[in-house]
């Protein structure tokens, strides 16, 4: 082993990645080329995409440049799309042209995605007439749909072949399809008749037909499928592929688990950058984001908030006399909104993965807010009858302790309707239930639980 070889064996794979990283980095500003190439020789594509994407820019087309083609080739599909587009900038044409037309069809068209249309047409020109076809017909699709992410390099098979002759064919098709595991099974018109799976031939006699021990019943989607279902459907049946169909029922490609994992990923980013008040959007690297485009997409919801803190104030400046006679009513706001806020979002966060897990199914709206009130009354007593006696123990009055546990038991109640009822509502009206809840149901609890707070001091205390 030479000295800058890595132990990969001894190293977990995070610690691998920095390692390469850091190592990298040094060798380059010494401008040790060969040192820095044997670094990259024993680190899979994935790691060494993450080792480059950490470099100073200037040495990402360096580092780059160091990989064979076919390292190249694998390893740019790895790459942040920022990375992508940035080495496509700094290659010379031909370079660029190599890498992208040995590209997986789906990966291309993400990638095209994200480029400026004057660099696509000028790519989409250069492409292999049938890279070009397979392109065009990914880019033909809407985003964020099953035809867009799926990869036409799939085994299309007639029913009247042989297991013999299948055999034969696989192996001929191997190198240039994405997935070998399943094959389609087609009929005279490209219709999508049946599956067969590797094993099945396995077993099967050389002399059969592929029509005799296909399975006939199979999981398939659309070319318009929302890529969100997409996923579903392979992480419900456990497959590590899915095929696409168009209109006539005609094999168009399939979608591959590693496509799933990716639209997950994008998916999850995207949920929690909602949550947050649509800060950013999932493509986009937030902390290498402009600053002014970071707080104009930050101020929006934040003017959100601080216009439900008015309305708030507002409320509470109109129990000015309530006040004036028990000021210790003031002490417990906080506790009960910031109490209620968190009930709220908790259930309208069991309701958005709901709708995206599919685990509702055969749940109607009212169902589901129905069994979130409840779970708000339980929880509301629960809490309520903790605040009292903490209430009690710190003010030493039963009246303000039993007033603070009511309306902590009734702001429950409110903020599980709120937070089950609104994405419901958001969804049926077309808008992101994800971005939208959170800050109204923030308006809720603080709006109508400071009101439900001193109605019932008043009755409680007889004021």
């Amino acid at each position: 082993m030479t000295e800058n070889q890595i132990p990969l064996q001894m190293i977990s794979r995070s610690e691998l990645r920095q390692l390469v990283r850091t190592q990298l980095e040094i060798l380059l500003e010494q401008g040790n080329l060969e040192g820095a190439k044997q670094v990259l020789i024993p680190v899979q594509p994935v790691d060494i995409a993450e080792a480059i994407e950490g470099l100073p820019e200037p040495m990402q087309v360096i580092a780059f440049r160091l990989l064979s083609k076919a390292e190249a080739i694998e390893v740019y599909e790895y790459l942040d799309s920022t990375v992508q587009q940035a080495l496509i900038q700094e290659f010379k044409s031909q370079d660029v042209l190599d890498i992208v037309d040995k590209m997986s069809p789906d990966d291309r068209a993400r990638l095209f995605d994200e480029l400026p249309a004057k660099i696509v047409r000028r790519l989409v020109e250069q492409l292999s007439p049938k890279e070009r076809q397979a392109t065009a017909l990914l880019l033909g699709y809407e985003s964020n749909t099953a035809g867009r992410i799926m990869t036409p390099e799939c085994v299309s098979l007639k029913e009247t072949l042989t297991v013999s002759e299948t055999l034969d064919r696989i192996r001929s098709l191997a190198h240039v399809t994405e997935i070998i595991y399943y094959l389609y099974v087609t009929d005279g018109a490209r219709r999508l008749s049946g599956i067969v799976s590797l094993r099945d031939l396995v077993i099967s006699q050389p002399h059969q037909n592929l029509g005799d021990i296909m399975t006939r019943d199979v999981v398939y989607v659309h070319t318009d499928t929302d890529q969100e279902e997409v996923a579903r459907l392979i992480q419900r049946y456990d497959f590590l592929a899915v095929p696409v169909v168009d209109r006539e029922q005609r094999l168009v490609g399939i979608v591959t688990v590693d496509d799933v994992i990716d639209i997950l990923e994008e998916e999850t980013t995207k949920d929690i950058y909602a949550v947050g008040g649509g800060v950013q959007s999932a493509g986009d690297n937030y902390f290498q984001t402009n600053l002014l485009t970071v707080a104009r997409k930050r101020v929006v919801w934040l003017f959100v908030l601080l216009l439900t803190n008015s309305f708030t104030a507002t409320i509470i400046n109109a129990q000015e006399a309530i006040l004036q006679q028990v000021v210790v009513l003031a002490a417990f706001i906080p506790l009960l909104t910031g109490t209620g806020g968190n009930v709220g979002a908790q259930s309208s966060t069991v309701v958005i993965r709901g709708f995206n897990t599919d685990e509702m199914r055969g749940m109607g709206a009212f169902q589901v807010i129905l069994r979130e009130a409840m779970a708000g009354a339980l929880l509301g007593a629960i809490l309520g009858t903790g605040a009292t006696l903490w209430a009690y123990l710190l003010r030493g009055n039963f009246a303000v302790a039993l007033a603070v546990g009511l309306s902590l038991e009734g702001i429950s109640i409110l903020a599980s309707v709120a937070g089950s009822a609104l994405p419901f509502l958001f969804r049926s009206l077309g808008l992101d239930p994800a971005l939208m809840s959170a800050p109204f149901i923030t308006t809720a609890v603080d709006v109508l639980g400071v009101l439900i707070y001193f109605s019932i001091a008043k009755i409680v205390l007889g004021l």
